[in-house]
């Protein structure tokens, strides 16, 4: 199979924590991440200038233990909304299951998920600053 085109890379993971500011202060402090978006008190977006974090606070069901996926999803990083609406239809023709069709976000991103052959979610997603990044 061929390389996507206009595919930057894996920069993007969600992460499923308990305690959302728990978490925010954690990748701050150790990781020197700053908030990029913070929609609400249960979500927030940090990035460390070349990728994104994303921290979903779950339900109290996994806060009193019991065993859910940390894994909220994994990202693919596009160049452009287009490339991103592109790859959809592309995905789908070939079979791939689209969990969440193509969206564009209030922050200016736009994405649309999918799932692996085992059930793992990916986002692929167009994000401004990312996206207009130079990898070299």
């Amino acid at each position: 199979m061929s390389r996507i085109t206009g595919l930057k890379g894996m920069r993007h993971i969600a992460l499923k924590v308990r305690d959302v500011a728990r978490s925010k202060s954690f990748y701050q402090d150790f990781f020197g991440m700053d908030v990029v978006w913070e929609p609400d008190r249960q979500n927030v977006y940090l990035s460390s200038g070349c990728d994104n974090i994303a921290l979903h606070e779950v339900s109290q069901s996994f806060a009193m233990g019991t065993p859910e996926q940390q894994l909220d999803h994994l990202g693919f990083v596009v160049d452009t909304i287009e490339r991103v609406k592109e790859l959809e239809h592309e995905f789908q023709a070939k079979g791939v299951k689209i969990i969440h069709p193509f969206k564009i976000h209030r922050d200016g991103s736009a994405s649309f998920y999918c799932a692996d052959p085992d059930g793992i979610v990916i986002q692929m997603l167009y994000e401004p600053q990312l996206s207009s990044q130079r990898i070299t």
